[in-house]
Order: C-alpha cells, then sequence, then structure tokens
C-alpha cells in the first residue's frame, strides 16, 4: 500500500468516526461500543485491504498523549489520598489476575506451556486507560470511586508490561525468578519515575522562558512522547516516566502558563484526545479481520473457540471481583482489630469497582506483539481479542445501570471543606480587598471609582449567594438563560455585518472571541 493509499484510508477512518459518533450519540450507546463494531464491520467490507497493526508503533503513538492527558487532568490530592487503594489495583489485582487467568488457560490447555499461561494472564490483566477514560466520560462516580479508576488505569500498564516481558522470557528460556522479576519492577516503576520528575521540572523550566502560546503548547504535546521513548531506550518504565511528567507539569501549569495558552490548549488537547481515542477502538474493530483468518474463519473460531473464550472472560471478571471484596474485607478487618482506619466501599462501590475493569488497547498490542512460533500464539490472540469484545459490549454498556443499581452516595470524607460558591466568595474577598488598595492614588484621592464598586458588589452578592445557593439558582438559571439568548441576537447581528460588508474579518474574529467567552461564562455558571 503506497502512502497515498493510506492516506486516504486514514481519512476515511476519521469520517467513520464522526458518522459512529453520531449515530452512538442518537442510539444512546457508548462511542466506544459504536467505534468498536463499526471497525470490526468495517473490516469485511468487500475491496477493503486488510489492516495489520503494528503493536509498537500503536503503543508508541496512542499510549503517551492518553497516558498524558489522563495525569494532565487528575486531581493530585486525591490521586495520593488514595495512593494505597491504586497501588493495590494497580499491582496487586493485575498479579492476582494473571494467576488466575494462567491457572484456567492451562486447565483448558494443559499442552499450553505454563509461561504462554502466565503471557495470556499478564496480556488480558490490566484494564485499558483508553477504554476506562471511554466508560467514565459517560457515567458519574463518587470521587473515591471515580479517583482508584482513574488512578489504576495510569499505572496497570507497567506491571501488565513487566510480567508479559517476563512470561515472554520465561518461555523462550524456560526459567523464571520471582526474586528477579519483583526487583526489575521497583528498578523499572523507581527509573520512570525519576526520568518522569526530571523531565517535567525540565518542561516547567521551558516554559517559563517561552512567550508563544503555540510554542508552550507545542512543547507540552512533545513531553508525553519525549517521556514515553526516552523511558524505553534508558530500559525504564515509559508509562510511569509518562504519568510523572505529566502529573508535574499539571500541577505547574496553573504558575506558568497563561490564560489563553490554557484555553488554546485545552481545545488542541481536546480533539487530539478525541480523535485518538475513537482511533483506537476502530483499529481494535479493523483487527478483528486478521483475528478471524489466523483462526480459519469463523465458524471455526466459534465452535473451538467460544467455550474457552467465555470461561477465560468470566474467570477474568471473577478474579477482580475476588481481589476488589476481598480488599474491602481486609480494610473491615483491619479497622475492627485497630491495625488501620480506612473506610470501606461497601458492596455497592465494591461491584462498580469490580465491572469496571474494560480492556482495550495494551490487550491488543501487546497479543500482537508475540513473536512468531510463541508457544499457543494464535489461540492468545484470540482469547486476548475476546476478552476486549467482551469487556467493551458487556461492561461498557451496563456500566451505567450497575452504578444505578448501586445507588452510590458522596462519602463524607471525599468532599471538599469548601463548597465552590464558598471558594469563589474567598476569592472575590481577596480580590476586593486588592482593588480596594490600588483604587486611590498616592494623596489618597479615589481614581477607580467604578472598579471599586464593581468589586465591592461582587464580593458582597457572592457571600450572600454562598450563604443561600438553593434560593438563587433558579433566578440565576432564568438570568443566565436571557445573557445566552443575547449572545445569540448579538452573533447572529456580527455576522450580518460581516456578510453584508459593513466589518472586516478581523474585526469579526475578535468580537466573536468576546462573544465566545460570554457564552462559555454563562454556560459554566448554569452548570
Amino acid at each position: 500500500m503506497d502512502g497515498t493509499h493510506l492516506f486516504e484510508l486514514v481519512i476515511a477512518m476519521f469520517l467513520a468516526i464522526i458518522a459512529l459518533h453520531y449515530l452512538a450519540h442518537r442510539l444512546g450507546l457508548p462511542p466506544s461500543v459504536a467505534l468498536l463494531t463499526g471497525g470490526a464491520t468495517l473490516a469485511f467490507v468487500p475491496g477493503l485491504p486488510a489492516i495489520r497493526v503494528d503493536p509498537e508503533l500503536v503503543l508508541v503513538i496512542f499510549l503517551p498523549p492518553l497516558l498524558f492527558d489522563g495525569a494532565w487532568s487528575i486531581a493530585v490530592d486525591r490521586l495520593k489520598r488514595h495512593m494505597f487503594g491504586i497501588t493495590s489495583l494497580a499491582v496487586g489485582a493485575v498479579l492476582f489476575t494473571t494467576i488466575v487467568v494462567a491457572v484456567v488457560a492451562h486447565l483448558l490447555m494443559p499442552s499450553l506451556p505454563w509461561a504462554a499461561c502466565a503471557a495470556l494472564g499478564a496480556i488480558v490483566s490490566p484494564p485499558d486507560a483508553v477504554s476506562a477514560r471511554a466508560v467514565l466520560e459517560r457515567v458519574r462516580l463518587p470521587r473515591r470511586l471515580q479517583i482508584l479508576l482513574e488512578g489504576e488505569s495510569l499505572l496497570n500498564d507497567a506491571s501488565g508490561l513487566v510480567l508479559f516481558r517476563f512470561a515472554v522470557a520465561a518461555a523462550a528460556t524456560g526459567a523464571f525468578s520471582t526474586v528477579s522479576a519483583v526487583g526489575t519492577f521497583l528498578v523499572l516503576a523507581a527509573g520512570g519515575a525519576a526520568l518522569g520528575g526530571m523531565l517535567g521540572f525540565a518542561w516547567v523550566r521551558l516554559i517559563r522562558k517561552l512567550r508563544d502560546d503555540y510554542l508552550m503548547i507545542a512543547a507540552t504535546t512533545l513531553l508525553c512522547w519525549i517521556a514515553y521513548l526516552l523511558g524505553e531506550q534508558l530500559h525504564v518504565s515509559g508509562v510511569i516516566a509518562t504519568v510523572t511528567a505529566g502529573l508535574i507539569a499539571s500541577w505547574h501549569q496553573h504558575t506558568v502558563m497563561s490564560a489563553g495558552t490554557r484555553m488554546r490548549g485545552t481545545s488542541f488537547w481536546t480533539v487530539l484526545v478525541f480523535l485518538m481515542e475513537a482511533a483506537v477502538f476502530i483499529l481494535i474493530g479493523l483487527s478483528l479481520r486478521d483475528v478471524v483468518e489466523r483462526g480459519g474463519g469463523f465458524g471455526v473460531l466459534v465452535e473451538t473457540m467460544a467455550f474457552p473464550a467465555l470461561v477465560i472472560l468470566v474467570a477474568l471478571v471473577a478474579a477482580r471481583f475476588v481481589w476488589v471484596f476481598g480488599s474491602d474485607l481486609a480494610i473491615r478487618f483491619a479497622n475492627r482489630v485497630g491495625l488501620a482506619r480506612s473506610v470501606p466501599m461497601g458492596g455497592g462501590a465494591a461491584t462498580v469497582l469490580s465491572w469496571a475493569g474494560v480492556r482495550g488497547v495494551v490487550t491488543l498490542a501487546l497479543a500482537l506483539s508475540l513473536p512468531e512460533g510463541f508457544p499457543g500464539r494464535d489461540f492468545i490472540l484470540v482469547m486476548s481479542f475476546a476478552v476486549i469484545m467482551g469487556t467493551v459490549l458487556v461492561q461498557g454498556t451496563t456500566l451505567g445501570w450497575v452504578i444505578s443499581w448501586a445507588g452510590l452516595g458522596e462519602v463524607e470524607a471525599e468532599r471538599s471543606p469548601m463548597t465552590m460558591s464558598q471558594a469563589e466568595a474567598a476569592m472575590a474577598q481577596v480580590q476586593f480587598t486588592k482593588v480596594s488598595e490600588l483604587a486611590y492614588d498616592g494623596e489618597g484621592k479615589l481614581i477607580h471609582p467604578q472598579l471599586l464598586k464593581r468589586y465591592e458588589h461582587r464580593a458582597t452578592a457572592i457571600v450572600d449567594y454562598a450563604e443561600r445557593t438553593a434560593d438563587y439558582i433558579p433566578v440565576l438559571h432564568a438570568h443566565f438563560d436571557v445573557v445566552l439568548e443575547a449572545v445569540a441576537v448579538g452573533r447572529t447581528e456580527l455576522i450580518r455585518l460581516h456578510r453584508s460588508g459593513q466589518i472586516d474579518d478581523e474585526t469579526l474574529r475578535e468580537l466573536e472571541r468576546d462573544l465566545d467567552l460570554e457564552e462559555l461564562s454563562a454556560i459554566s455558571a448554569k452548570a
């Protein structure tokens, strides 16, 4: 396939993404489900060339920016608060699931070497960051569950990759050392964190020197790939390096970036991440054709692989349930004997956390990266694809129902000490104090009366609003509805002036930007 045809296929894929997202919205389906099934359908369109995914290229292209974006948007304070639970899921649950799946696979196929069974377990054990984002963006969860799932998806790929590489090496050499595996994991994790920390602080210093918004956005975009690629080159965890760099950049972006840079950067990243997430699911679906052809066709696959795939999928889900519920029972026991003071999740929250383990691009890439001639390679590839399809189509579509059934509420300890209104009131007070200082000249003469009056009114009004929020909400909604209507007619008039030749393009863009900011402010105030 030449470069022109490849580019045409990429454009066609993006058009398919738009169409499938629109269809998912109309049908009320998770976009990941529509994209996955749409890609699988497109894979068998007559005349379309077979798509063979390069696993290393997929990981390099898609994983760093999606991990970086997750680290950028995660709540760092809650991440630190729940690091023990996140580590339990990202390391403990992955290891336990790997063992369970390996045992079940060996029972299903006794001729399959233990190392190959362990490789299958390592491939399917880590829930995927991309899939987790696709599921979580459509549901509302208590903050504790949200941070556990987000944190797990950022870190579990590192443990899954280490287990996978050791399993492949064991299959090749016939030797495996638990001590060596644990030591290697610790070295990879510590090295990745150190590298990510250095790159993150280097980014902070660079951004402070750059004066151009677009250079800052470009440098931030490149940071994720630099951290991942450099980590892999230095034989440390590229995943952890990327996540660490993203956390540091996120923490400092409020002080080193201007408002304009953040607005432009957010717009750019939103589109980039949207296209990348969607492309991942399309590529997974398109790869079905190769899996089916290697397995001998649909009929042969259903006849020979359906039962093992179902058993492994059930074992995978059951292992996560056992680990999550077992951890919750351990917390209760530790509290009872006085060893800990953690708050147990409870049955409903544990069920949601267990059911949210969706697999995706990392599972597919690891399966495809198995060397030719690896024991049971075709079996592992089919099982991996079945796990992806099963978790996305079943768990992804039913997670919202499970959350509704669980009736989850916010844990009191997870609520912030201040509400948003109280924080706005505190901010308005210090702004009014500063304006009061600067509103008078050196001789004590008031030189900014209107500015002082505006900030005084804002400080007084927001304090009153914070104390009586429920009373003000209906009035404010009606107020901002009028603002939005005014913005709409203002935009219509602005366009009419431009179309009639009374204003130029520059005037149109400047005034339209003001209207956009006013509209966004009104929408945010209503939310």
